[in-house]
């Protein structure tokens, strides 16, 4: 249990955020498929990279990384898994877990994928599955409920034309991309529902750095030739905006300053565009080649907001709605139920909880503006509702967060970052 210690003036502080999980554990993936040695720096270094590097590993890739150093040296064994037998344990890493069933499917042998208990009961992959099936992948869940552990028999993966329902994460597409220049036929996959674009932008421009093509037909229709190979080179991963979002929450919840270096609005990370809501909100918002900064108002207004494709931040909006001065509508976030728990219970549970009027809905939630009590948070070994919740402690006394050591997920130092905001900064420039 962790108590959060209010602040009392504005804030004023300048962020360092670790490196993107999203791009890390691509990066990771990609330069272990490359034939040579790549160098990732600026890696983030969490519970979700650890799982995902530790799996390649005993698929016999040879990786060294130096967590002082963020970075991870890699020798890639060219589209081949050097072992033909292999059990990987994933945690609770969606990322990781979707990677690796595409990935082992280039193997010639029996590979086994296991997790947390949220991964074995509520976090679907069937319709990855059944899209490896496809393209030749004997790929199964062993208890038939869709969900891990999934058993893979692989003996090289023929590719080919395939349809895909993306709906429920857009980490089955990046998964199949991944891997697509190393199938005998290349691949095509039709999508057949909704996809979040901002993370398949992520996936295609790390591929197209390590020199492979994707053609990408108004995200319904993708290709990547055979033939193709990665080139290993030196990868500089830039700062997560899903983290940063935290603290840009904090200047628009304090009417202080925040300022996050190296991010900026030309990011494929989808989750930059946060800052775009905020400033709907009446935050200023300065955003140049060096960094993005958000200076919050004296009342934040409210807003109605499709945050469907960035919805790794609907939980840091959340935390901040009830601030604002009239109500905040988030929508069109269903697919966020199958995600490390169901996220939008979850919102709407410890919100009221904390006295907070709110109206939940099958996509999404309505926020009112509240007198917020104290109260103990719940965070469902959750990362982002553990950060996002911490954010109401900085107004009102009293908030006690369970569990905080779930951030470890994907930003282990994340509450010596958020303590560090008490501390005043010096700027050599505004």
């Amino acid at each position: 249990m962790l108590e959060i210690e209010p602040i009392r003036d504005p804030v004023d502080a300048i962020v360092t955020v670790p490196g993107s999980k999203s791009y890390t554990n691509r990066a990771l993936l990609i330069a272990s498929l490359a034939k040579g040695h790549s160098r990732l720096t600026g890696a983030l270094f969490s519970d979700d990279t650890r799982y995902m590097y530790e799996a390649l590993r005993k698929l016999g890739i040879a990786i060294a990384a130096n967590e002082d150093r963020c970075s991870f040296d890699v020798v890639g064994s060219g589209g081949k898994i050097p072992v033909n037998r292999a059990d990987l344990y994933v945690g609770n890493s969606g990322t990781t877990t979707r990677s690796l069933v595409s990935y082992v499917g280039l193997g010639k042998g029996e590979y086994l994928i296991d997790g947390d208990e949220p991964m074995r009961r509520s976090r679907p992959i069937s319709d990855l599955l059944d899209c490896l099936r496809q393209i030749g992948v004997n790929a199964r869940s062993q208890y038939d409920n869709g969900c891990l552990p999934v058993i893979v028999c692989a003996n090289g993966l023929q590719g080919g034309r395939a349809r895909l329902n993306a709906s429920k994460s857009s980490q089955f597409l990046t998964s199949l991309m991944l891997v697509a220049p190393y199938a005998v036929n290349g691949l095509e996959i039709e999508i057949i529902d909704k996809l979040k674009k901002p993370y398949i932008d992520i996936t295609i421009s790390v591929m197209e750095t390590f020199g492979v093509q994707v053609v990408n037909h108004d995200y319904r229709y993708f290709q990547i030739a055979s033939g193709q190979k990665y080139e290993p080179r030196e990868y500089a991963i830039e700062p997560d905006a899903s983290s940063a979002s935290y603290f840009f929450a904090a200047a628009a919840l304090t009417g202080g300053r925040v300022r996050v270096n190296n991010l900026t609005s030309d990011s494929t990370q989808g989750d930059t565009r946060f800052v775009d809501i905020l400033e709907k909100m009446g935050c200023r918002v300065n955003r140049n080649s060096s960094g993005i900064e958000v200076m919050g108002p004296e009342q934040l207004t409210g807003i109605d907001v499709d945050m469907n494709a960035i919805s790794d931040t609907a939980l840091t909006l959340a935390a901040i709605a009830p601030f604002a001065g009239e109500r905040v509508v988030i929508r069109n976030i269903q697919h966020t139920r199958w995600q490390e728990t169901d996220r939008i219970h979850a919102m709407v549970t410890e919100l009221r909880k904390l006295g907070v009027h709110v109206v939940e809905h099958q996509d999404g939630v309505e926020i009112y503006p509240s007198e917020i009590k104290s109260a103990e948070i719940d965070t469902y070994n959750d990362h982002r509702v553990a950060m996002s919740f911490s954010l109401i402690g900085l107004k009102v006394p009293g908030i006690r967060i369970k569990n905080p050591d779930c951030v470890s997920k994907t930003f282990p130092t994340y509450f010596d970052v958020l303590a560090s905001l008490r501390q005043p900064v010096h700027r050599t420039n505004s």
